[in-house]
């Protein structure tokens, strides 16, 4: 089925790729070998596009969980006649530990089915469809598992019992207590043999991968204030998300997951946004060790090579490994999550202007300065020139925050962020061997201030607005306090907060980014659970912890059974929306939670970029 919740989903990862896998023991997604190669299972976006399937036979309770402080996933099936336990993950590099988490990653699925007592038949289904569904491959039987040709890559399945082969891979087993089955999915380019694996081969790989997640969850994660589970998580979400061979961040592992159910707006989240990789690290720091912030800035460096300068702005997002052209075109084929098309791969946004993201990749530099030690001098002279374009041109419109598809406008976000930019440049200016400069960022953003508080607030509205002269509410204006701009407390700040409570809020409490009028698409969309986020962090700022709490909790409460937050929630049934999991909630997660043990603490007095 591809219409399950898009809440029933776990995650596994190997820093390279990712896997959906529903509560009923179905991968329904995975692209290998990195987040935005083509998928070999598709079933996510349609019935015909690929799934692999171990279950009891049978009707089942299922239970599920992260084995704790990694991103493998236990699945308890309990049945009228015995317990099923399904050990899932993607396999990381042999004996890699902390910082080192995702090199040598093989591009295995491991699988491991236990039975714990009684005994259960396992019914076992493997339906590859890869080139997104497009092939049905030609499946071989060989000695120890299956052989799948078809397309430019080879696929080797590891199993322990033979198949039937029909449209796909069939098998049963009987398994009692004490017992078990391991399999593994592998993958080789064109020419290369997939290895096929014994099962203490299998077994001992999935335990490696566990030592190796908690190896980096021990080295990375400190933090010990409240909500100290779902923010360690959360970190393990962002580095599942992350791209090891360049450090590069993915938004979300899935593409075309809808913001309403059979709508159009189903884009595809397997790149890397400036903005959202920045404030990933931002977030790291918080939840864990942010050591692998070198590695990003020097990869965004020379990915974004020629820009700023030129006359040229910084593209705002960039393929995994640093591609710039990011083409977008829709699947025809395939039926979408729920009816719901077009599928898009590709994303048109990357040619779009958004002029906020010199400030939120100077603001994770100035947050993360201690960790990056001595920058090269490539880096300096990329970090100098973000402040120098902001100030260049922050007063020119831009799409904004949200990728409006509309025409370009002047919003209030993007002039903020440009305020960022220079404002934090001009305190890293003597790590950037700029000083020179901070005479002429320093006049910018005095002009960006009285831009701001001149045409960004709205009398009639009783608040900061979405553009200069609009009347549109827009929960982004909610970081002014949070980056410094302006004190929470002070009357406009709390007015705009007031605002954005009383009409930018669901009966659920929780936070739309806007209310959808001529963004250029059609159709509505969910609450946001970032801007849900945003507004605890505000409201803390402001001295209300108590509703900061309260909003913090009715966005956190939107986790799946294993802690994944999605983009959105449906205002009207509460279902979640949008490609999942979304970095941008677990980033909001954690900023959310810090800010509010700071501002209970009496710490909450400086920006947190």
């Amino acid at each position: 089925m591809s219409d399950l919740p898009i809440s029933d989903y776990a995650l596994l990862s190997d820093c390279r790729t990712a896997a959906l896998v529903s509560s009923g023991g179905s991968v329904d997604w995975l692209c290998l070998p990195s987040f935005d190669d083509r998928s070999v299972l598709g079933r996510l976006l349609d019935p015909q596009a690929g799934h692999w399937s171990i279950r009891p036979v049978g009707d089942a309770a299922t239970t599920r969980r992260y084995l704790d402080r990694t991103m493998a996933l236990r699945t308890e099936f309990r049945t009228p006649t015995g317990t099923l336990v399904l050990t899932d993950a993607l396999a990381l590099g042999l004996d890699r530990r902390g910082h080192d988490l995702g090199k040598d990653a093989p591009h295995l699925l491991l699988r491991v089915a236990e039975c714990t007592e009684g005994t259960v038949e396992v019914a076992v289904e493997f339906a590859p469809r890869p080139e997104y569904g497009r092939i049905r491959p030609l499946l071989i039987p060989v000695d120890g598992g299956l052989r799948c040709h078809g397309g430019p890559d080879t696929l080797g399945l590891s199993s322990p019992v033979p198949f039937e082969i029909t449209d796909g891979a069939r098998s049963r087993l009987l398994l009692r207590g004490g017992q078990r089955a391991a399999f593994a999915l592998q993958h080789a380019h064109a020419g290369g043999e997939p290895q096929l694996w014994s099962q203490d081969g299998i077994a001992a790989r999935l335990d490696d991968t566990v030592t190796a997640w908690r190896s980096w969850s021990d080295l990375h994660q400190a933090y010990q204030g409240p909500w100290r589970d779902l923010v360690h998580h959360s970190g393990r979400v962002l580095q599942a998300l992350t791209f090891q061979p360049t450090g590069a961040i993915v938004a979300a592992p899935t593409t075309s997951l809808p913001e309403a159910v059979g709508g159009v707006r189903n884009w595809d989240y397997r790149f890397t946004w400036v903005r959202d990789a920045s404030f990933t690290l931002d977030a790291l720091w918080v939840a864990a060790c942010p050591d692998e912030a070198q590695s990003f800035f020097a990869w965004m460096a020379q990915a974004a090579a020629n820009a700023p300068g030129h006359g040229h702005d910084l593209q705002i997002m960039f393929g995994i490994r640093g591609e710039r052209e990011l083409t977008e075109r829709e699947l025809d084929h395939l039926s979408g999550w729920r009816g719901s098309r077009p599928v898009r791969v590709g994303n048109a946004a990357w040619q779009q202007r958004q002029l906020d993201v010199y400030g939120e990749l100077l603001g994770a530099a100035h947050r993360l300065r201690d960790q990056l030690g001595g920058l090269d001098r490539p880096t300096k002279q990329f970090l100098a020139g973000l402040a120098d374009a902001a100030a260049d041109r922050w007063a020119e419109p831009d799409q904004g925050i949200w990728e409006v598809r509309s025409g370009p406008q002047h919003f209030v976000y993007s002039k903020l962020m440009c305020w960022v930019a220079l404002d934090r440049a001009i305190d890293l200016a003597p790590d950037l061997e700029a000083t020179d400069r901070i005479p002429a960022w320093a006049t910018a953003r005095a002009e960006i201030r009285a831009a701001i508080e001149e045409q960004g607030w709205n009398e009639r509205v009783g608040a900061y607005t979405q553009a200069f002269g609009s009347d549109q509410l827009d929960a982004s204006v909610l970081v002014m306090p949070v980056v410094g701009f302006t004190p929470a407390g002070s009357p406009r700040m709390r007015a705009t907060i007031d605002a954005v409570r009383e009409r930018l809020t669901s009966p659920a409490g929780l936070v739309f980014r806007y209310l959808t009028t001529d963004d250029g698409l059609p159709g509505d969309e969910g609450t946001f659970l970032l801007c849900t986020f945003w507004l605890a962090q505000a409201l803390a700022l402001a001295g209300d912890t108590e509703a900061a709490r309260g909003y913090f909790e009715r966005a956190a409460g939107a986790v799946n059974d294993v802690g994944l937050l999605a983009e959105e929630i449906d205002p009207d049934t509460g279902e979640v929306l949008g490609n999942f999991p979304q970095a941008f909630s677990h980033i909001g997660l954690i900023n959310a939670a810090w800010l509010i043990a700071e501002a209970e603490a009496g710490r909450a007095g400086r920006p947190q970029w």
